[in-house]
């Protein structure tokens, strides 16, 4: 029997902390001196995308938590205006310190967690046991498929966002945009659910502005922050921990050939996972298949030493 919608998020603690400038609202789940587990989550989505996930990892001993982004409420939105991936990874690295200094955790990300998992791994290699990505593979794989017709067709919308129109564009009958792409990414699976969390998130203009200025970041040479160049150069670098890669055969987003091509560059005991019969939120369209493939990688929380 599939447990209702509040069955699950009732088991979810809430609370913020601050980071890097920022207080971050989080969800949370498992024993408070467990492992970290870092659950990051990309556009146009929320924390509320590791619902499933969350019980599962505090079941394996972890205390797992997942933040909102910097830019979704409730988390805030930053004075200095920045988005780059490079900022995410910094992010990613201050809640490990806030939350769990000085010992070993895991890190996932989906999406635009995805870059911040990326760079935090390769910036603070020592923080990070094993990393967990989906929906966006390493940047090696993604610059190499990127520039193909097909790809280039479904990023069109990054391209829009480079526009000034774009918030007005998102923002028409009630961000009726957003439901469009999870349609379009994950077809078949009923969103409105997530939906409506996103647009919690995002009603407000400054955190709609947020959210596509990720988009305009990474587009935009003159938004680079000399104080970043660390981190922003990790989100570029291999991975140095063990990595699982996840994606859904169906992504509308990111086609599987991005991710095949990923697959090629791994060696154990990094992998690739792919999943039938999902598209890009494959964490709540596939949550069995997708929480077991996570579990198997991780192996259970690591005991803290004495």
């Amino acid at each position: 029997m599939v447990p209702l919608m509040s069955e699950i998020t009732d088991k979810l603690e809430r609370g913020a902390v601050p980071a890097n400038g920022l207080t971050f609202s989080y969800l949370a789940c498992g024993p408070e001196d467990g492992e970290l587990a870092l659950c990051l989550h990309g556009f146009p989505d929320s924390a509320w995308t590791w619902r499933y996930l969350l019980p599962a990892l505090a079941e394996a001993g972890y205390r797992a938590v997942a933040p909102w982004q910097r830019g979704y409420a409730p988390t805030g939105i930053p004075a200095d205006g920045r988005y780059q991936s490079g900022a995410l990874a910094a992010d990613a690295c201050a809640l490990h310190e806030a939350l769990s200094p000085g010992r070993a955790a895991v890190i996932v990300g989906h999406d635009w967690g995805a870059f911040a998992a990326y760079g935090a791994a390769a910036h603070r290699p020592a923080m990070w046991r094993r990393v967990v990505t989906a929906a966006v593979p390493p940047v090696s794989a993604l610059a190499e498929a990127f520039f193909s017709f097909d790809q280039l067709k479904r990023s069109w919308y990054m391209f829009f966002f480079q526009s000034p129109l774009a918030e007005a564009a998102v923002g028409m009958d009630d961000l009726a945009f957003i439901g469009r792409l999870w349609e379009d990414w994950s077809p078949g699976y009923d969103s409105s659910a997530d939906v409506e969390w996103v647009k919690q998130s995002l009603r407000d203009p400054e955190n709609l502005s947020a959210a596509i200025s990720y988009y305009r970041a990474m587009f935009d040479p003159t938004r680079q922050v000399p104080e970043l160049v660390d981190e922003q150069a990790a989100t570029m670098a291999p991975t140095p921990q063990p990595l699982l890669y996840i994606h859904g055969i169906d992504d509308g987003c990111l086609s599987i050939d991005l991710a095949r091509t990923a697959g090629k560059q791994l060696t154990a005991p990094s992998r690739l996972h792919p999943i039938v019969g999902a598209g890009h939120f494959m964490n709540v369209e596939r949550p069995g298949e997708f929480n077991a493939a996570v579990l198997d990688f991780l192996g259970p929380a690591q005991v803290r030493s004495r």
